[in-house]
């Protein structure tokens, strides 16, 4: 494997691919639980240095405003993009994650989308379609991991 970094809006699909890595024995980190994210919405810089100073071979996911700055410390930065309706869906009817559930937290996704996917986009070296099955958008992930 190697250090791949999965981002991209609520609702695409993150935190099961993360999941499905995971059950297939790779080491995950979601900073979205676990002290990641700062109260300012980044990440904890020291926490994440250390992360991939410390290891080889890691699959982060998240979507921060400073991610940008670690971005030549992964070997992968893979964008999980998914329609629109398909986000407000998603979160409208995940267990665990109450955000996106309000009208205001669905019209703030629909404006990261418009605004901030297109930056994540231009730092992305690969996109991956987050409507396709999550056995198959994994095994891609792994792919990009393996050994060419």
């Amino acid at each position: 494997m190697a250090k791949i970094l999965v981002t991209g809006m609520s609702g695409a699909g993150k935190s099961t691919i993360l999941a499905e890595l995971e059950r297939r024995g790779h080491r995950t980190v979601d900073t979205d639980y676990g002290g990641w994210v700062r109260p300012d919405g980044t990440w904890d810089e020291t926490r994440m240095t250390a992360l991939l100073a410390g290891t080889a071979d890691v699959i982060v996911s998240g979507t921060v405003e400073n991610q940008g700055r670690f971005y030549d410390r992964f070997d992968h930065v893979v964008l999980l993009s998914a329609p629109l309706d398909v986000l407000l869906e998603r979160v409208t009817n995940r267990p665990g994650n109450p955000y996106g559930r309000t009208e205001a937290q669905r019209a703030e996704i629909a404006e990261f989308q418009r605004t901030v996917e297109p930056r994540l986009r231009r730092g992305a070296t690969h996109e991956l379609d987050g409507t396709r099955p999550v056995a198959a958008l994994a095994d891609e992930i792994e792919d990009l991991g393996s050994p060419a």
